[in-house]
């Protein structure tokens, strides 16, 4: 009877060992599908946020593109600016709409005067002496920059007081 015993014992470690292995290979697999779903969580996460700024890029360049017409309007409202006339007007409700159309896009412009010189956003073209002393202040603007979604299309022409 002991060598049933031995037998049946010799049985028993031998499902238990295979059930250890069973148990690691499973646990091996279930470390991989996690690790999976991880990656394939960031891949996803990386591919939103990369045409995400792919989009933002694009439209920055068409932005730049119609800067020219902005500049262009900007021209011909303070050429008309003396005499108003009814093209005047057209032209004046013309370039406010295209502004507005792109600040709800995230286009802002540059052209505050008064304001402290920053070259990250000034582009100080001349400059004008002043006696008070209080720094470099924005006197003129010349012609007006533009951000894009925070960031700086193109820094604003200034004349640069101080």
């Amino acid at each position: 009877m002991q060598n049933d015993d031995v037998s049946e014992f010799d049985d028993v470690t031998e499902l238990l060992d295979e059930t250890s292995i069973i148990e690691r290979e499973r646990d091996d697999y279930l470390n991989s599908l996690q690790r999976l779903q991880a990656d394939f969580e960031n891949y996803r996460k990386r591919v939103i946020r990369l045409s995400e700024e792919a989009a933002t890029r694009a439209s920055g360049d068409l932005v730049v593109k119609l800067l020219p017409v902005l500049d262009a309007f900007d021209l011909a409202q303070a050429h008309f600016a003396a005499t108003p006339t009814d093209e005047s007007e057209a032209l004046s409700q013309s370039r406010a709409l295209l502004l507005d159309a792109l600040a709800k896009e995230g286009l802002e412009r540059i052209d505050d005067v008064g304001v402290t010189f920053d070259p990250q956003v000034h582009d100080a073209v001349a400059h004008v002496a002043d006696d008070e002393g209080s720094g470099q202040v924005i006197d003129e603007v010349l012609r007006a920059g533009y951000r894009w979604k925070g960031g700086v299309l193109r820094p604003a022409m200034v004349r640069v007081k101080g």
